[in-house]
């Protein structure tokens, strides 16, 4: 259940950094010409100085929740399943059969 919810945060996590970094303004304005001009919204500077910062806490946070997932799925490599087992009791198997065939004379 939570390697699952983790998964999905990492999934999540993916997504949102790969938007980040390509709205960034780069040399060759990329996708960052899609955000637009409305810098009132992230302050005086634009939105590079916004993006930055949420590009290295989104990636940050990538970092720790991969952290943890490797951490959880070594916890669960070590355990076996054969360790969950319950003994059994032994049953003796059938005796093989004593007399011999016969074959036939002729």
């Amino acid at each position: 259940m939570t390697t699952s919810l983790l998964l999905i945060i990492q999934i999540v996590l993916v997504v949102i950094l790969v938007i980040a970094v390509l709205l960034q303004k780069s040399s060759s304005i990329g996708l960052g010409a899609y955000s637009g001009s409305n810098e009132s919204v992230f302050g005086a500077k634009g939105p590079n100085s916004f993006l930055a910062k949420a590009t290295f806490i989104i990636g940050f946070l990538f970092v720790i929740n991969t952290i943890t997932l490797g951490y959880m799925y070594s916890q669960s490599a070590q355990s076996s399943v054969v360790d969950e087992m319950t003994p059994t009791t032994n049953v003796a198997a059938p005796a093989a059969p004593t007399t011999t065939p016969t074959t036939p004379k002729k």
